[in-house]
């Protein structure tokens, strides 16, 4: 099997966090890294150029979104995730749970709608295709619950437990493949519940917070099956380098205790995420009544005092 590229082949030297934290980028992964932040930072400044304001919070959010994506793929724990499932699974949980929390609270669909040129009457540029996109049947569909809940179980279940885990580790594409396909998962899956960018699929916040615990579980039971298990259940990791100076099984166990941790992590950022809009949605909509009242004289209120006076009156 080869995995030129990744490091399946070195003898590694054991994992210490200072070994895995070391430089070692992929080119695919660091190309895109460093175009999301060039794209984000110029959208940004061409806000500010024209006299309106981005929040900072968001422009940091993205940025750390970015930063843990080149964290675990443009360092060598990349190359230890190819010959140790337990710094494999860091990786799979960074990239399909945290990194696309970040990125969403950075709101980038919302920014490219706000610094993208109108396109002329008549034609359809940018902007314009990115609001066909997102208003077509295809979002409708990748963004409802019913298609992302099994697509973020399945990703789990039917990628580790059955042979295509190690046809896809077999390649420098099929990897790359599988790790660009776990963060579109964890983008779709989160989108409609984090709920900053617009999209065509919008519950309300109780709804969201369903659909968001809907799928943690899963991740919790995976997490359990890999720690109770007595034999390594993914090929490509049976026998470890002897330079590594791990065993598979342990490493195994470690894995599951990884994925289970985990899943309780993006749960909370995102229910303190929730709360938060939540109540600034509340907000805004008491601002809206106040303002209403404040035009007709809360003539809402003055006739429910009639109402209740009408009451008195008939009981009397």
């Amino acid at each position: 099997m080869d995995h030129s590229g990744h490091g399946m082949n070195m003898d590694l030297p054991p994992f210490t966090l200072g070994r895995g934290l070391q430089f070692s980028a992929d080119p695919f992964f660091l190309i895109g890294c460093v175009l999301a932040v060039v794209l984000y930072g110029y959208a940004v400044l061409r806000l500010c150029r024209r006299g309106d304001s981005w929040p900072v919070n968001r422009l940091v959010f993205f940025v750390i979104g970015v930063l843990t994506i080149a964290l675990v793929m443009c360092t060598k724990l990349n190359d230890y995730g190819m010959v140790m499932f337990s710094v494999h699974m860091v990786q799979h949980m960074v990239i399909s749970m945290l990194s696309p929390i970040l990125l969403l609270l950075g709101a980038p669909v919302t920014l490219a709608l706000r610094a993208l040129p109108v396109a002329a009457r008549g034609s359809k540029g940018p902007r314009e295709l990115l609001l066909m996109l997102l208003h077509s049947r295809y979002m409708k569909i990748i963004t409802h619950p019913v298609f992302t809940i099994p697509l973020f179980i399945a990703s789990l279940y039917a990628l580790y437990f059955t042979p295509l885990f190690d046809f896809l580790m077999g390649s420098t594409a099929g990897h790359l493949a599988m790790m660009v396909h776990f963060l579109a998962v964890g983008l779709v899956f989160f989108w409609p519940i984090m709920g900053i960018d617009p999209g065509p699929h919008r519950p309300g916040y109780l709804m969201r917070m369903l659909e968001l615990f809907a799928g943690m579980p899963f991740h919790a039971f995976f997490g359990i099956a890999l720690m109770m298990a007595s034999q390594p259940m993914v090929k490509v990791y049976e026998n470890p380098s002897a330079s590594l100076g791990i065993d598979a099984l342990s490493d195994q166990n470690a894995a599951g205790g990884i994925a289970w941790a985990f899943s309780e992590i993006p749960s909370v950022l995102v229910l303190v995420a929730l709360v938060f809009q939540w109540y600034r949605s509340e907000q805004r909509t008491a601002k809206r009544s106040d303002r209403a009242a404040d035009r007709d004289g809360d003539q809402e209120l003055q006739a429910y005092n009639a109402y209740l006076a009408s009451l008195q009156a008939r009981g009397q």
